[in-house]
């Protein structure tokens, strides 16, 4: 585990150094001039819109910050070669690659808990909440968005062993998209019984191997307070066990792949 651990150290110090955290402080400045202009709107509107809002760019920028820190984790280690170094110690190739994603993972968490505590500025500044409970309510929304970038970036790891950094952006934000706009589209065709048998074996197909990120999009409670969850902490660990599972058969997938490939 020590291997495992000091290559996650550094894929941390790694991210860090590629100005990401420069990101963060353009979207704190992109919320604090946000909140200004939603003035016009009713107080109950302007309160959603701005919810939704932000909530809806740590997503997204938490989402394609997932994607570039892997899609180029494994790639660059074999172009540099630093990899043949790393692997001349005794540090075996899954080692390798389950500490690059533990790294990435860590590294994507720190940029979204400053992201959340920007947001969580904004709103206390602007006077946008209601008390404690409305901001506790939105801070566990990251928490279910982290969760599911964990899995996109499990997604990028899996692809990284064995297509390029361009293929594998576009490939994984592909998969982002069917599991989040299309999941259920094709969960209604897999079960529809006037759906032919061939059409319907491709959406069973294609429901059961693309991770359903839809199911982690839980800010209509905090964006609209009067909405309630019932079984709420159930749900969020429905939810860590359904990611749990995925990332543990995306990282094996990989390594069985990166195992087997020449470096």
């Amino acid at each position: 585990m020590n291997a495992v651990v000091a290559i996650a150290k550094t894929t941390v110090g790694e991210a860090i150094r590629r100005k990401v955290l420069l990101i963060i402080l353009l979207i704190g400045a992109l919320l604090l001039a946000i909140a200004p202009a939603l003035e016009a709107l009713s107080p109950r509107q302007e309160m959603t819109v701005l919810r939704a809002l932000t909530l809806g760019v740590i997503q997204m920028t938490s989402a394609v910050i997932a994607v570039v820190l892997t899609v180029y984790m494994i790639p660059n280690e074999i172009e540099r070669r630093t990899i043949y170094t790393i692997l001349s110690k005794p540090v075996r190739r899954w080692q390798f690659l389950v500490g690059k994603y533990l790294g990435a993972v860590s590294a994507l968490g720190l940029m979204m808990a400053l992201m959340t505590l920007v947001m969580l500025f904004v709103f206390l500044i602007t006077r946008k909440v209601d008390g404690v409970s409305e901001l506790a309510a939105i801070a566990k929304v990251p928490f279910a968005f982290f969760v599911q970038m964990s899995l996109l970036a499990a997604v990028a790891v899996f692809f990284s062993t064995f297509v390029s950094p361009i293929v594998n952006f576009f490939l994984s934000g592909g998969v982002y998209l069917v599991g989040t706009l299309f999941d259920s589209f094709f969960k209604t065709l897999s079960e529809s019984k006037d759906v032919p048998q061939a059409l319907k074996g491709v959406a069973i197909v294609i429901h059961l191997l693309v991770p359903n990120f839809q199911s982690f999009n839980v800010q209509n409670a905090a964006v609209n307070p009067g909405q309630g969850i019932q079984g709420e902490g159930i749900m969020y660990l429905n939810l860590a066990l359904y990611a749990f599972t995925y990332i543990a058969i995306l990282l094996i997938g990989g390594i069985i792949v990166f195992e087997n490939r020449e470096v």
